[in-house]
């Protein structure tokens, strides 16, 4: 049987261990070190404009850091987008606050602003007015940013952008992760680049910056001895991934050609398939990373999602599900939602695909061979 092809892995060359061994060399083994200050360089200077970074041990923390500084509480509401991780939802709970769930739109598969505001005005008439909202750019997909924040803005409720998966995505030719009042990016080991675990809160000022930095290194105070006022946390990224992140941006550009390539190949394959629909930019406002290339499985299909799943496995392929919404999570059972069927339509269609940067053409090649022989058993039936 073929090496198991992985659905997104960690794709990394020399300059990364470059890097690391230099942390090695020069003793920077701790929480602190010059690899982290040039890591957070980099993702600024690649964001552009006034976007301040700052590296943390995991896009969780960094969610959980951006509600802290909004001031998030005990019996706060947070509007969530239902259709994503549950690592965008966990860090409300960290606070105490509760999660109320917003159906997506079918353009995009992310927070629709429909049903976002449907939702705001019903907590408002409970007297619940929501503290802040949290949209996702899922899958490496832009959501409808715009229309997002201007209800947002209209209704004066901060807005973090959940860009985890879509370093080097555009929205109206503005990069995913400078908008809202915070953003944050994931770079575990699947994402489009990597640290190993790590994640990144971009805060639009500096003085948000040092607050961010302050919570994420225990809250300590100005003073000789250890003094501390508020609660904080053990969140600060390495010195040595932010070695390996260091070396990572600098093939950015080229880790996003190849993911874009990947979807392209999808595409071709799947051209004269009416039973397969393949997830893309509903128009040139939306330039995706293409982090992960989904497919969606016709309704009317003489197989399932499943099925495809299933097979691809039998092969050694590595295949998903698309995310199941939290609204239907057991842990979130007794959550609000607002919204239709958007998102379980997708949960129970849809497929992500093989998609990392480092598929090889002869990776490739088996896949569609494997996706032929699949679609030859159903020609028939």
């Amino acid at each position: 049987m073929n090496s198991k092809i992985w659905l997104s892995s960690p794709h990394v060359e020399d300059k990364e261990l470059d890097y690391v061994n230099q942390a090695f060399l020069d003793n920077w083994i701790a929480p602190v070190g010059p690899h982290i200050l040039d890591f957070e360089y980099a993702v600024e200077n690649y964001l552009e404009g006034s976007n301040f970074v700052t590296a943390l041990n995991s896009g969780t923390a960094s969610i959980h850091v951006a509600l802290k500084l909004l001031g998030i509480k005990q019996d706060d509401i947070v509007l969530c987008q239902s259709f994503t991780f549950v690592a965008t939802a966990n860090p409300i709970t960290y606070l105490g606050a509760t999660p109320v769930f917003v159906d997506s739109e079918s353009e995009t598969w992310n927070m629709c602003p429909k049903y976002l505001e449907e939702a705001i005005k019903e907590c408002i008439r409970v007297n619940k007015k929501p503290k802040a909202i949290i949209f996702v750019d899922l899958y490496g997909m832009p959501a409808k940013i715009d229309e997002i924040l201007q209800i947002g803005s209209f209704y004066n409720i901060p807005v973090i952008e959940d860009a985890a998966e879509a370093l080097g995505s555009e929205y109206k030719k503005q990069k995913c992760g400078t908008f809202g009042d915070l953003s944050i990016f994931s770079f575990n080991g699947n994402k489009i680049i990597t640290t190993s675990g790590g994640g990144a809160i971009v805060s639009r000022n500096k003085k948000d910056k040092e607050k961010v930095l302050f919570y994420a290194t225990q809250a300590k105070e100005v003073a000789v001895h250890y003094q501390h006022e508020e609660v904080g946390y053990n969140y600060r990224l390495s010195n040595v991934c932010a070695a390996i992140g260091k070396g990572q941006m600098e093939v950015l550009d080229k880790r996003i050609t190849q993911r874009r390539f990947n979807h392209s190949f999808y595409q071709k394959i799947f051209k004269d398939n009416n039973d397969i629909y393949v997830f893309k930019s509903v128009n040139t406002d939306f330039n995706s990373n293409y982090w992960l290339t989904c497919i969606l499985v016709s309704a009317e299909a003489s197989y399932t999602n499943l099925d495809l799943i299933a097979y691809l496995t039998t092969h050694n392929i590595e295949a998903r599900p698309l995310w199941k919404p939290l609204h239907l999570q057991p842990v979130f059972k007794n959550n609000l939602y607002f919204g239709s069927q958007v998102s379980t339509g997708l949960y129970n269609q849809g497929v992500c695909l093989p998609s990392g940067s480092n598929l090889s053409p002869e990776n490739r090649l088996f896949i569609a061979e494997v996706f032929a022989k699949f679609f030859k058993q159903y020609s028939n039936v």
